[in-house]
């Protein structure tokens, strides 16, 4: 409203300086006796009340740019009726502002029949204009006429247009680069999230196997410390060097958050399943390793990348904890199998428990994470009980064809 307010404005001030000047300005082409419209010419009043009535109506310029401009186009058509005679050019400023706006501020396709009516306005108003006064021949103030619709609305239109589709283009850009910021904090949340469900993966992996196994040696301690001494102060060394390694592996996965940390990073792999098994075995627990390499051949990781042995560890380590937590007592068989020479199978298997289970604090993430690590390595992962009451957990990891190991003849494909 108050550019509007401007506008109007401008438009009236423009227009009254024009009709005080008039009276003063000479006309080459008026004869000597003839005397230029002044305040007491019935025209010049016409005039003035057209300009403020197209004033009036400019202020709403931008709430109905549409009717403003009919508006604003059809008064000098009454002023040219009731007579106006040179006057008749102080109403197009208003009729050029109100065409401007009307294209600039809504669609081409909503104010197209506003801006036809108003060229044939104008060209009414001027053709009426120059009749009246009889400033020319029909033919040519009708030609006239056309060429002052044309000049008077198509030209503030056609302005009017071009500024609309560089705004148009500007406001398409803008769009474009917010989308482009959303689909970046999009695709950083959703970094987030994985990165989060990997550390809340690692950490369940690392907790879960040391903490059970801490747990289990100290409700065997519980026990031993009056009856066997001696036993009781080997699971307090066994107690102490889980907890050495489960802030060792926390240092590691901490190390990996830090740009500036110095601490070790480490990789597991299958070779470290034996250590697992020697780290339960230590706790009491009956587990035994079964490894199953391919004869002759480069060894049983070999096709093996590193993030898919990273996932065999893990899927050892959780399967031990396990077994450890759900199924006390039960002896356990891990079974390394490399005679396929398209892929490792790694199995986790353990009896019935010998002992009712202490499931407080079990979260159930285990399997979930397992999963979740077969997939992004493309390895099959199949668990459940077996039909003595245990639990087995199998993983088959493909090797890589490019550096898996070449299969081993058979004696009837040897010559």
């Amino acid at each position: 409203m108050r550019r509007d307010a401007v506008r109007a404005a401008v438009c009236l001030s423009v227009a009254l300086v024009g009709l005080l000047a008039v009276p003063f300005l000479p006309d080459p082409e008026a004869a000597p006796t003839d005397v230029a419209p002044g305040f007491r010419d019935a025209a010049w009043w016409v005039v003035l009340a057209a300009v403020t009535v197209q004033a009036v109506a400019l202020a709403w310029a931008s709430s109905a740019p549409a009717r403003v401009l009919v508006v604003v186009a059809g008064v000098p058509l009454l002023a040219a009726v009731a007579g106006t005679g040179g006057l008749a050019g102080m109403t197009t400023l208003a009729v050029m502002v109100a065409a401007y706006v009307a294209v600039v501020s809504r669609p081409w396709a909503e104010v197209r029949p506003a801006v036809v009516a108003a060229v044939a306005l104008t060209v009414v108003t001027h053709a009426v204009a120059g009749l009246r006064d009889g400033m020319f021949e029909p033919l040519l103030a009708v030609t006239a006429a056309v060429g002052q619709g044309v000049v008077v609305v198509g030209g503030p239109a056609l302005v009017a247009l071009l500024v609309a589709s560089r705004r148009a283009v500007a406001r398409s850009r803008e769009q474009e680069l917010a989308a482009l910021a959303r689909e970046r904090d999009a695709l950083v949340r959703e970094a987030r999230a994985q990165e989060r469900t990997a550390m809340a993966r690692e950490l369940h992996d690392i907790a879960a196997h040391h903490l059970s196994g801490i747990a289990v040696m100290s409700a065997a301690i519980e026990r031993q410390v009056t009856s066997d001494p001696a036993a009781a102060q080997e699971g307090v060394r066994q107690v102490r060097t889980q907890s050495t390694a489960v802030l060792r592996d926390l240092r590691r996965l901490v190390g990996l958050l830090r740009e500036d940390d110095a601490a070790e990073l480490g990789v597991e792999a299958l070779a470290g399943v034996a250590e697992l098994v020697a780290q339960a075995q230590g706790r009491g627990v009956a587990v035994e390793l079964v490894v199953l390499p391919v004869e002759g051949g480069p060894g049983i990781a070999a096709g093996i990348g590193p993030l898919a042995q990273l996932t065999a560890y893990r899927l050892v380590q959780e399967s031990l904890a396990n077994a450890s937590r759900h199924a006390p007592g039960a002896p356990c068989v891990v079974t390394l199998d490399g005679r396929d020479p398209a892929a490792v199978v790694v199995s986790v298997r353990n009896d019935a428990a010998t002992t009712a289970p202490d499931l407080d604090g079990s979260g159930g993430f285990g399997l979930v994470g397992m999963r979740e690590r077969a997939a992004l390595t493309g390895a099959d992962l199949r668990y459940g009980p077996t039909v003595d009451g245990g639990w087995d957990v199998t993983l088959r990891l493909p090797r890589d064809p490019d550096t898996a190991p070449e299969p081993t003849p058979t004696d009837e494909e040897t010559p």
